[in-house]
């Protein structure tokens, strides 16, 4: 079979990779070509663009790039009609993805979506367009299917692919990791700052302004990949605070504690057990338009899944040094943590266990067999 599969951002090329993997263990012949990263390509997968050339971030920086976005849309559309794929795969990043979709459905190309759009947090509406132009979504969040079946539209729940990437990891030996990185032998706060530059920049300064209170800790900044160490180097101004780039989930495995941007991240560092604050602060136009269109009461997913607060959220004006510095001193007491890491268990057991990516592999290849 040919595939032809989409995603964005880093999580999007992680996931991305395991459904190729598992699809290439379904379908031993599998050509696959793809839009992702470095990881999609290293599973077996032909890349065409790399997520790095568009990683624009928020409504404002959108409509900055929008001619590079259409150059885009149009060269991905002539790729997929000169691949002619027997399926095209999307995965999340739907600002992207559903113009491809409304696309591809009308030339007669068979759609699937892996990691259903958040059309359960904002603009409903477009759930009327992926029925119309997806005829089989695979969602890895319990919630979202009950979300979808108030609109009648039947989606499968495969279980949260994270649950698999984090089991099928190599462990990490404390010892050696922090030897390798030169890191002291103090207990690890981990900064995850996000993966694109603009909210690295708002969130990183932040989050360092708080070294100088904590000596008794260590400082260890999680690089993205996407991000070279010479853009984080202006933020470093302490010798108590590391980088390491490209390991964040052998630096989740051996922290005491992370402060973290809103995202897949903080549902990372709840499935390594790692207690956290949930920081965001985006462009001043992107959240106040955000604030009009997004429907839910929590940003982070641990929360939304769990459907209560179970970790801290310090959004926009909220998150500064002296609320930070409250939220950090509470997830570093002993009664707080204990309380904390059975919410994660619970959490862990409503995402439904292993297997998310063979699941999602065989519903696709069954799809086209049918």
């Amino acid at each position: 079979m040919k595939y032809y599969i989409i995603a964005g951002e880093a999580s999007g090329d992680l996931h991305g990779s395991n459904l190729i993997k598992a699809l290439l263990s379904i379908d031993k012949q599998a050509d696959i070509r793809c839009w992702g990263g470095d990881l999609m390509q290293e599973a077996g997968g032909n890349l065409v663009k790399h997520y790095k050339e568009r990683a624009f971030m928020g409504f404002s920086e959108v409509i900055l790039n929008l001619n590079k976005i259409f150059k885009l849309i149009s060269f991905c559309k002539t790729d997929i009609e000169n691949f002619n794929p027997d399926v095209v795969v999307f995965i999340d990043n739907s600002g992207f993805n559903l113009r491809i979709a409304k696309w591809a459905k009308e030339k007669g190309f068979r759609t699937n979506y892996y990691i259903s759009p958040q059309v359960w947090a904002s603009r409903a509406s477009r759930v009327q367009a992926i029925k119309r132009d997806i005829d089989d979504m695979f969602v890895i969040l319990p919630f979202v299917k009950d979300f979808y079946k108030k609109y009648d539209y039947k989606v499968n729940f495969v279980g949260h692919p994270l649950i698999d990437a984090i089991a099928n990891r190599n462990p990490v030996n404390e010892f050696d990791f922090r030897i390798a990185n030169n890191l002291s032998d103090k207990p690890i706060i981990a900064l995850l700052p996000g993966s694109r530059k603009q909210e690295i920049t708002k969130m990183l300064s932040v989050m360092l302004s708080l070294v100088e209170n904590y000596p008794d800790y260590q400082f260890v900044i999680a690089g993205a990949p996407s991000q070279e160490y010479e853009f984080y180097k202006g933020f470093i101004k302490s010798d108590n605070v590391k980088f390491i780039a490209n390991k964040t989930y052998d630096l989740l495995s051996i922290s005491y504690a992370a402060l973290v941007t809103s995202g897949t991240a903080t549902l990372e560092t709840a499935l390594f057990k790692v207690p956290q604050v949930v920081c965001y602060k985006g462009s001043a136009i992107s959240y106040h338009i955000a604030k009009r269109i997004i429907t839910l009461k929590f940003i982070s997913l641990v929360n939304l899944i769990m459907d209560r607060e179970v970790v801290t959220e310090l959004i926009q004006n909220d998150f500064n040094k002296e609320k930070l510095r409250v939220e950090l001193d509470k997830i570093l007491d002993h009664n707080v943590r204990e309380k904390l890491f059975l919410d994660y268990y619970e959490l862990e057991r409503a995402l439904g266990g292993k297997g998310a990516s063979l699941k999602t592999a065989q519903l696709i290849y069954d799809g086209i067999k049918a």
